[in-house]
């Protein structure tokens, strides 16, 4: 079948969401009526399928009387006899799928079914369909000897077996929004975008979610700016036009975003760290009439608190407040986390302690926020007290976070506390110390002469893969000095001349300069 019918065979120019199963032309005629040679078979398939039995007897009987499976034309005229009943319908084909002749079974074979658990709304079961349609379909064109369009070409055959199939099957347009929510799932993005171009090239618009969904993915695997250009392709507006008071002047299609729309580039251009779009779509955002849900405000909260500037986080705090809306934990951790970066830790006590009043309990990203902004004060005291409440409700601190923590013990406690919380974290497979801990550990018990505690921690960082410096031999020679072993230290200053030499040389080197 070539690309141009197929085309044609998608729905006329309608209104968006209320296509008729009469706007698709059927050009799969073929595959949907009888065989003579099959039509015992399958009718008494049916038959067996329909007549009321135990389900072990049914599925058994089926095995004894066709020992040699079904083949793909049978399968699909059974599917289309059968249609009024979804859950049968899709395990029959689950049945068929395992003793077919043909495996992997063609997409024309899954067109069927998926067409009927989509208008039964089982759409769980309509996308898993479509991923293992889509992982063995060929792309459309594969067997056609006219010039296909290169981008018609990146369509999955399954779509056109869908098109072929609609009427027939009496669907309805949630297939094709299933089709590609099912294409996003196993990471096909360009097919979804030219399925998206080509059924609203013919005024069919798939829902609103499953176009946030496909913006959604397009940001994040092609970028912000291909995903932006896309909301703006898909919800037709017009790029020269600089005024959104009237909104339908704007939008070609009766398509219109929602907030979901809106939030979901908010959020991509905050992780690509573009303050300024997040700016630009809040605008958009009231221009379009929309209102703003906890989301929307705790993405613009977030973008400016990642950019220093936590008044104005505050002062969108205030306005989602006074707008009657009730902060959630994600909001709470989004201004807790900018005051705890400014080190304004009284400012995010208090934002935690309003949480607990109003019946929310803090997350392992509260926490770290707290402790971060402890250990950034350099409150050694108050950093352990939220470290130890963290373990007691099963919360793991960052690495990073520890590894601080142990610095901040050498500077404003005790190396031995240092070194006893220290030994406490390695025990954890997971934890991954920095060499520059080992380091700062290792020269503090050795000026304390603590000797043995600090070879037991060269020996874990040679476990870890760190090799000794000049600055830790350097460390061992200088404590057996003070301990009045020379001869040790001659020793170890031997070893180091033998063994780091060109290291050596080159950081005395560096110091000298």
């Amino acid at each position: 079948m070539s690309t141009a019918i197929l085309i044609r065979a998608l729905p006329p120019r309608a209104t968006a969401g209320n296509v008729s199963a009469a706007a698709f032309s059927s050009s799969s005629s073929a595959a949907a009526s009888s065989d003579p040679d099959n039509e015992d078979a399958v009718s008494t398939a049916v038959s067996l399928l329909t007549h009321h039995q135990p389900s072990k007897t049914r599925w058994s009987s089926l095995r004894s009387l066709f020992p040699n499976g079904f083949t793909p034309p049978q399968i699909t005229q059974i599917l289309l006899k059968i249609w009024h009943k979804p859950q049968l319908a899709h395990r029959f084909f689950n049945f068929a799928n395992r003793h077919s002749l043909a495996s992997p079974l063609p997409p024309h074979c899954y067109a069927p079914v998926i067409h009927i658990v989509a208008r039964a709304h089982l759409k769980t079961r309509a996308r898993t369909l479509i991923k293992e349609a889509v992982r063995t379909s060929e792309l459309v064109g594969s067997d056609d000897h006219d010039e296909i369009p290169a981008k018609v070409a990146k369509i999955p055959k399954l779509f056109k077996e869908l098109v072929e199939t609609y009427t027939v099957c009496k669907s309805i347009p949630l297939v094709f929004d299933l089709l590609i929510e099912g294409l996003l799932d196993v990471n096909k993005l360009e097919p979804s975008i030219e399925i998206v171009r080509l059924l609203m090239s013919r005024g069919f618009c798939p829902h609103v979610k499953t176009c946030n969904e496909l913006i959604s993915a397009a940001s994040r695997h092609r970028g912000c700016d291909f995903g932006y250009d896309l909301y703006r392709e898909i919800f037709g507006f017009n790029h020269d036009a600089g005024d959104y008071k009237n909104v339908k002047g704007r939008v070609s299609h009766k398509l219109i975003p929602n907030v979901h729309t809106i939030n979901a580039l908010m959020a991509a251009f905050l992780r690509d760290g573009s303050v300024d779009m997040v700016e630009e779509l809040w605008i958009e955002m009231a221009k379009l009439n929309l209102t703003p849900k906890i989301c929307s405000y705790s993405i613009l909260m977030a973008a400016y608190c990642r950019e220093g500037s936590v008044e104005k986080a505050q002062n969108v705090w205030e306005d989602l407040r006074e707008k009657g809306l009730r902060p959630d934990v994600g909001a709470y951790n989004i201004l807790i986390g900018g005051y705890c970066g400014m080190g304004e830790i009284e400012k995010a006590e208090e934002l935690y302690r309003e949480m607990g009043l109003n019946g929310l309990k803090g997350t392992g990203a509260t926490y770290q926020h707290l402790l971060n902004g402890y250990c950034l004060r350099g409150d050694a005291n108050s950093a352990f007290l939220v470290y130890k409440d963290m373990c007691v409700k099963g919360f793991n601190p960052s690495d990073s976070t520890l590894n601080t923590m142990v610095r901040l013990l050498c500077d404003k406690k005790s190396v031995l506390e240092a070194f006893d919380f220290f030994k406490t974290l390695m025990r954890n497979a997971d934890f991954q110390a920095t060499e520059s801990n080992f380091r700062m550990l290792i020269k503090g018990l050795c000026s304390e002469g603590k000797m043995d505690e600090a070879l037991q921690l060269q020996a874990q960082m040679v476990g870890k893969g760190f090799k000794p410096d000049s600055h830790i031999y350097g460390a061992f020679i200088d404590g057996y000095i003070k301990l009045g072993k020379p001869d040790v230290a001659d020793r170890l200053r031997e070893e180091m001349m033998a063994t780091q030499t060109y290291f050596f040389t080159t950081s005395s080197m560096q110091e000298c300069s």
